[in-house]
């Protein structure tokens, strides 16, 4: 696949058929549209490009306390990759952007930038300053430019963005297996290995103590989980040097040995913590991995937080834990 952030760098695609919008997620909803793009640049002999944006928009024209994303952008171009799209364009999202015309947009940044086949949006979609540019005004320019606009049917987009919220609210209340339904894929992140206080090391639970990457990516709710860990096969960062520079985009960046452990997401009560932290104990492991990268998948919830009078009570607990957690990721998923 193919990935470019810098818009004066954009190669002529040929037969572009196109879709635009922010594809957090990357869901089930959303490859309902991915599925009506890809039919038509084979109808057509063209090339699928997806529109999407970096910052998320609303860190720039909205209020940015709600922002909760289910993918970092590197997670999102993972995600399409698989899907088999062709070509993504990451957009600098920048008030100068946000302050374009509506005319400006569809003049200066869709059709000069892109040259589209056709372009796939919904009946629904805003754009340009204000957003006072419709479907129909596309609809309008497409007739005197030479490109097609093709409708993605209103009950689409209506699950689509139904979809993103119902991932959120599900993550958020631990209820994993309703976000795996709706996402296609078990929710996962990526995150640093980082020095704790080693309590855990000291009750015989040694734990990975995680940095996310992105500090916008949406933590589920606290509690403990059975999940599946991949260690990043290189550490120079080539995802994140990849999509700075743009070019093609080689997404396998995590080892195919799959570790299995639990995930402790809280703020310690047992030790009156004061900071939420991520931990995973990885099982049957013992190796350094300060500063290494993680992939941490979610497979299971088993409990909430809870808590716990003394190490003791505790160390009893996390035995429970590890035999619920060992039972969940023994049973088909």
């Amino acid at each position: 696949m193919n990935m470019y952030k810098d818009l004066e760098l954009l190669p002529v695609f040929h037969n572009a058929v196109i879709t635009i919008g922010t594809f957090d997620g990357v869901h089930e909803g959303h490859k309902k549209i991915l599925a009506q793009l890809k039919a038509k640049a084979k109808e057509v002999q063209g090339e699928t490009v997806v529109i999407t944006f970096y910052p998320h928009p609303r860190k720039v024209v909205g209020d940015t306390s709600g922002v909760n994303l289910i993918n970092t952008l590197e997670e999102k171009l993972f995600l399409l990759e698989k899907e088999g799209i062709d070509n993504v364009v990451v957009v600098p999202f920048n008030e100068h952007f946000s302050t374009l015309s509506a005319e400006e947009y569809i003049n200066d940044f869709l059709y000069k930038k892109f040259k589209p086949h056709t372009l796939i949006i919904g009946y629904d979609h805003r754009f340009g300053f204000q957003r006072k540019g419709d479907y129909h005004l596309l609809e309008q320019y497409g007739e005197q430019l030479g490109f097609l606009v093709q409708e993605i049917n209103a009950k689409v987009i209506a699950e689509a963005a139904i979809s993103s919220t119902r991932v959120r609210k599900a993550l958020l209340q631990a209820d994993v297996q309703t976000a795996k339904e709706l996402l296609g894929y078990n929710y996962f992140f990526e995150g640093s290995v980082i020095k704790g206080d080693q309590l855990g090391r000291s009750i015989g639970y040694p734990t990975a103590n995680l940095q996310l990457n992105n500090e916008e990516k949406l933590v589920p709710a606290d509690g403990v989980y059975a999940v599946e860990v991949y260690r990043q096969q290189t550490t120079d960062h080539r995802a994140q040097n990849e999509i700075n520079k743009g070019s093609t985009v080689d997404c396998g960046l995590w080892t195919m040995d799959c570790l299995k452990g639990m995930m402790y997401i809280g703020s310690r009560p047992v030790v009156n913590g004061k900071r939420r932290v991520i931990e995973v104990n990885i099982f049957d492991f013992d190796e350094d991995i300060y500063h290494e990268n993680l992939q941490v998948v979610i497979k299971n919830y088993i409990r909430g937080d809870m808590h716990l009078n003394s190490l003791e009570e505790l160390k009893h607990q996390l035995a429970l834990d590890k035999e619920a957690v060992i039972q969940k990721l023994s049973m088909p998923q």
